[in-house]
């Protein structure tokens, strides 16, 4: 992969960057009002979100391409940012932070088993389950100041899907062509268990937004169709270019010029043999 590829990327972090902070944060003083079941898992969440990347950045580092390692650390500050939004939103209804969780350390583990692609098809796990879950956390709740955070790392995470998931087509494509869609059918499977964890994990909140367990885990796994597709079907730009416009035209003066049709040949009908009428089958039915 070319390193300009990615400094598209570091331009589209970089002006989301510029407009939160032209935006502002939301409003904490309207405090904020949910289900405990609710708070509880926001706390959970909020877990996850937090971290300094490190260990992703340094791999990041260590892929070469330099456009991609910044495009990373611009992808971890707004990680951090949720983590902070949502920190915030727990001490405007009053509820503390966990200091850790089990299914947090978990993750972590796993990511850091191995190079960097293993940690970006975990790490795209969690991104997949949290698209559903802040939408589930924006739709579900009457109380504005909880949808106005949800809603903006929604928006974000939206943004994180297919960041990682061109840089998992690049990575595959290193892969012979046979192992690519095993990888992936094995990242489903991961992603269905990790998302059963998560939907009794979380099962009572999911009830309070009005997401039951199973249609959490319907649709997260649904989801799952399309980005691994992303993740193993070229972009038709990368594989059938336009050829370049030279801006060459044809000279009119110099174009060769078209041959006129053929007058059509009409048979004389006094000379015309007579053709004797031919039985006519009815259309076969498409059906």
């Amino acid at each position: 992969m070319q390193a300009s590829d990615f400094g598209k990327w570091v331009r589209r972090f970089e002006d989301e960057r510029d407009r939160r902070r032209a935006q502002g944060d939301p409003d904490w003083s309207r405090g904020a009002t949910l289900h405990p079941a609710v708070w509880a898992s926001v706390q959970r969440f909020q877990v996850g979100e937090d971290g300094d990347g490190a260990n992703l950045v340094a791999k990041a580092d260590e892929a070469g391409d330099g456009d991609y390692a910044r495009a990373v650390r611009l992808f971890v500050a707004e990680e951090q940012n949720h983590a902070r939004l949502l920190a915030r939103l727990l001490a405007a209804g009053g509820t503390p932070t966990l200091t850790g969780h089990w299914s947090d350390t978990v993750f972590v583990r796993l990511r850091r088993l191995m190079g960097l692609r293993l940690e970006l098809l975990v790490l795209l796990i969690a991104e997949v389950v949290a698209l559903r879950y802040y939408r589930a956390l924006r739709d579900g709740t009457t109380d504005p100041l909880t949808s106005d955070v949800a809603g903006r790392i929604l928006a974000d995470e939206e943004r994180h899907v297919p960041f990682h998931c061109e840089r998992l087509h690049a990575s595959l494509a290193s892969l012979p062509r046979l192992l690519r869609r095993p990888v992936m059918l094995l990242w489903r499977l991961l992603l269905s268990a990790v998302c059963l964890v998560v939907a009794a994990d979380h099962g009572r909140a999911l009830r309070r937004l009005g997401v039951g367990r199973l249609r959490f885990l319907t649709d997260v796994v649904g989801s799952s169709t399309t980005v691994a597709r992303s993740v193993l079907t070229p972009r038709p730009d990368r594989t059938t270019p336009a050829p370049p416009d030279t801006g060459h035209r044809p000279d009119p003066n110099t174009a060769p010029a078209r041959t006129p049709p053929r007058p059509e040949h009409r048979p004389d009908p006094n000379t015309a043999l007579r053709r004797t009428p031919e039985f006519t089958r009815p259309a076969a039915s498409r059906w």
